[in-house]
């Protein structure tokens, strides 16, 4: 066991080369994060049911939530991961399993735990670059929310459109989320970097939630 320990503390300190490369316990917790996570929420959106076209139901709100959710999760984590190599740090995802299995058991109640994991940094970054590398996560929900509200807004009426316009909420709403100011949160780093980004960010985020939200709700007449 202090052989193994030893040889992982070598493995993430800070000296060595830094790839944006994952390991094969990386790669399956990525895997399962992204499969429960997508099947988590396609439950918490259709519930359980055994009638007559509920599959079909069920297998689009899966790949809507593959896209969307599934999507905004890996774009974030990796997006915190590819600008701490940049910093010479060592960054691996790890799933909580804990909290992804709770999601998938709470889910048909229509409660929905978004915490599958979080990508783990050793290195010594200093506030400047730890700011930045946890702006990389957000960043990354607010240019899918642009893409996917975009996609809503030249789309034709359909399911497609609505499911971009779903991927526009979800991902401004991560990123409204994260971007907290205080405890664990993305946003807590970010304002002690540089104030001015932090207002930048949420300002974006504030926006393009409220938009998404309007949008898409006045498409469903609930305006």
């Amino acid at each position: 066991m202090g052989a193994a320990m030893e040889g992982f503390k070598k493995k993430l300190s800070p000296s060595t080369t830094m790839r944006f490369t994952f390991t094969r316990p990386e790669r399956q917790d990525l895997a399962k994060s992204w499969l429960l996570v997508s099947l988590a929420f396609a439950v918490f959106m259709t519930g359980l049911g055994f009638s007559a076209g509920f599959l079909s139901i069920f297998l689009f709100a899966l790949a809507v939530a593959a896209v969307t959710v599934g999507l905004g999760f890996l774009a974030h984590e990796l997006s915190h991961k590819y600008v701490a190599n940049g910093y010479g740090c060592y960054a691996e995802y790890r799933a909580d399993n804990t909290m992804l299995f709770l999601s998938l058991l709470l889910s048909p109640f229509h409660v929905f735990i978004a915490a599958p994991g979080a990508v783990h940094i050793s290195g010594h970054p200093d506030h400047v670059q730890s700011g930045r590398i946890s702006l990389a996560g957000p960043a990354a929900n607010i240019a899918l929310a642009l893409l996917f509200l975009l996609l809503y807004l030249v789309l034709p009426l359909g399911p497609i459109r609505s499911a971009m316009g779903f991927g526009a909420i979800i991902n401004s709403s991560l990123a409204l989320f994260n971007l907290l100011p205080f405890g664990i949160f993305d946003g807590a780093k970010v304002i002690a970097w540089d104030k001015a980004a932090y207002g930048l960010a949420i300002a974006v985020a504030v926006i393009l939630t409220f938009c998404s939200f309007f949008f898409v709700q006045a498409q469903l007449g609930l305006l």
